[in-house]
């Protein structure tokens, strides 16, 4: 059994947030620990305020979200890994091996669906980008 999952997009402040979020409000009832990443984060930086206000309108609170960089440490403590583009699994594979057999599409279970970037885009970009994220982790739910 899974006891954490890594979530990973580019910024750290828009997808991998949101993603992060949403799966931890659909597995209370797990004991597992979800994070979130980015490929070229934004450190420290809170989530971006359009993510932000539609995960709110959702019921999904990610005030407290501080982007941070992805990590060999992180690689290494976490079972599975999540990333948001096929480009995204390809880096992570590139720059960590070791995250072979662990890393995945967060939308692998809703036809290998790749979640699109919707940083300064339209507020409807990232109504979509939420449905995505939400539909896809609730497809993880039974695999963790």
């Amino acid at each position: 059994m899974f006891d954490s999952v890594l979530m990973v997009c580019a910024g750290n402040i828009c997808r991998s947030p949101t993603a992060e979020y949403v799966l931890k409000s659909k597995l209370t009832d797990k004991n597992i620990t979800i994070t979130s990443a980015g490929l070229t984060a934004l450190v420290a930086k809170p989530a971006d305020a359009m993510a932000q206000k539609i995960a709110l309108s959702h019921g999904v609170v990610m005030e407290n979200h501080q982007g941070q960089q992805l990590s060999s440490q992180l690689i290494a403590s976490n079972s599975v890994i999540l990333v948001m583009e096929q480009r995204h699994l390809n880096d992570v594979h590139s720059r960590y091996p070791e995250a072979r057999g662990k890393t995945f599409l967060l939308g692998k279970w809703i036809n290998n669906a790749e979640i699109p970037d919707p940083y300064r885009q339209s507020q409807e970009a990232f109504e979509h980008v939420y449905a995505l994220i939400d539909s896809a982790c609730s497809a993880w739910q039974k695999y963790l």
